[in-house]
């Protein structure tokens, strides 16, 4: 009896340090999946950054502004673009702020914590960007419509007719909501993936945790 009671004693010794040891490879495995989640989502937000900068060389709005006489518009946009770029700057920080905090955590809930900040981070920066994107198409239409010489017949018939001017804005309306939609797919696309790894990384830790 006494031999089978050492045999079981050592069996539960053992079976834990098993569990011990199943625990660790498998918080190993999901800081792993962690971190290289957190890396592309900075590496995404930089080449995403590079893109829109490439972007402005094609589609600068200064020669349109020029040509209607309203260079002083220039200031403002040149204003609006470089805190949009700040901005966006400030949230890559962030990114690769919470990378290299990712990738030296060894608590289990310091590294839940840091996953749920990281979802924030891209929550918020994801809005942003939709938020831009609409106030950007809200200035654009405002510039060809008011001060785009081309557009005077047209202004002046839409103030003589009233159903016309509301149906241009419905139009315009619906032309926002729809460029907000499609910036939303591709964020929610491109971002929404990563956050829901996260989030699959997160619920495990917590089974792991408690």
């Amino acid at each position: 009896m006494k031999e089978l009671d050492l045999l079981k004693k050592d069996w539960k010794k053992n079976s834990d340090s098993f569990a011990q040891i199943s625990e660790k490879e498998i918080y190993s495995m999901i800081h792993k999946k962690s971190s290289s989640t957190v890396k592309w989502i900075l590496i995404i937000s930089i080449l995403e950054i590079l893109f829109w900068t490439a972007s402005n060389f094609f589609l600068s709005t200064d020669d349109l502004l020029i040509k209607i006489k309203h260079a002083e518009m220039i200031f403002y946009l040149d204003i609006l673009t470089y805190f949009n770029f700040a901005v966006v700057l400030i949230f890559v920080y962030f990114f690769y702020k919470n990378y290299t905090t990712i990738s030296a955590i060894k608590s289990t809930q310091l590294l839940m914590s840091s996953i749920l900040r990281t979802r924030k981070t891209v929550q918020y920066y994801v809005w942003y960007n939709l938020g831009m994107a609409v106030l950007s198409a809200i200035i654009s239409f405002f510039i060809a419509f008011v001060y785009n010489p081309d557009m005077l017949s047209l202004r002046e018939k839409l103030a003589a007719d009233g159903k016309a001017m509301m149906l241009t804005g419905i139009i315009l309306i619906l032309v926002i909501l729809a460029f907000l939609g499609i910036f939303w797919c591709f964020y929610r696309l491109l971002y929404g993936t990563l956050l829901r790894k996260l989030y699959v990384n997160y619920k495990e830790l917590k089974k792991i945790d408690f």
